[in-house]
């Protein structure tokens, strides 16, 4: 089909007769695109919840697989997508697809940090280092894994920043949700406070929080942990279930203060001493 006839005249039948017939093919295919994309995924996502039910895999797992899967679909139906609007337009593809491998060998050359994205995610999910909704530190981030895909992974910081990691830089990974997690709070009592007294007391509030739900061991009173400048530090350990560690010394913190408060135990903190010099005396 030519647009243009003797030249560079201007044929504006051929243009009509390209808008209805050409127009009209990109069309059904950019609605076809945008029907199959939603039902695709849907389609997976209830598969994989499908496999998670038989083979009991984790919440976490669930959602790495789907992520990962739909994201491969959209690349795949994207490039499909692309194939056939050019040749829908009149552009043959065989030599471009004929080419493909010899272009693909030059880029290949250029790209190998894409390659090592895509071998290195590939081995991280093999491996399960990492999983949706997993708090690590990897690639010099710290947050909670929002998606693990073929070239790179997202962290979500805990001030909200979202960090797009390419796989290449994970040479390593802390995860810190496999398994339960430490609840540590340091309390320091004055010099001249009975040590075992307030250790009786931190007890008490020790074995309230013993049927606490969150924590899964202790919380224990170790014993004096240290003796500062100004203090006898007291240290209580347990273990919590993932991520609850956080709140569970907050909480911590504010019941045993309360309560060596009620038993008279100072808890020092920095005072200031002013001396005011009279020179008339």
């Amino acid at each position: 089909m030519n647009l243009f006839e003797e030249g560079f005249k201007f044929n504006p039948t051929i243009v009509v007769e390209w808008l209805i017939t050409g127009g009209l093919q990109i069309l059904i295919l950019l609605i076809a695109f945008a029907i199959i994309k939603p039902i695709g995924t849907k389609a997976i996502e209830a598969a994989i919840n499908r496999m998670s039910a038989q083979r009991k895999l984790s919440e976490g797992r669930n959602k790495t697989l789907q992520k990962l899967t739909v994201n491969i679909f959209s690349y795949s139906l994207f490039f499909i997508l692309i194939i056939m609007l050019l040749s829908t337009i009149g552009i043959n593809i065989g030599p471009l697809l004929a080419g493909a491998g010899i272009v693909g060998l030059a880029i290949g050359f250029g790209a190998q940090g894409l390659v090592s994205d895509i071998v290195t995610g590939f081995f991280i999910l093999l491996e399960r280092q990492v999983e949706v909704d997993d708090y690590v530190t990897a690639g010099g981030y710290d947050g909670i894994v929002e998606e693990v895909g073929i070239r790179t992974t997202k962290i979500r910081s805990f001030d909200g920043t979202l960090n797009f990691v390419p796989n290449r830089n994970i040479s390593g990974v802390a995860n810190h949700s496999r398994g339960n997690m430490r609840a540590l709070v340091d309390i320091g009592i004055g010099y001249d406070e009975n040590i075992d007294e307030a250790m009786s007391v931190l007890k008490e509030v020790a074995d309230r929080f013993a049927e606490d739900e969150r924590f899964k061991e202790g919380p224990d009173v170790l014993g004096v942990q240290s003796l500062g400048s100004s203090d006898v530090v007291i240290r209580i350990l347990g273990k919590t279930e993932n991520m609850q560690q956080w709140g569970v010394e907050r909480d911590l913190r504010k019941a045993m203060k309360e309560a060596l408060d009620q038993a008279g135990i100072e808890i020092p903190f920095p005072h200031q001493v002013y001396v005011h010099k009279n020179e008339n005396e």
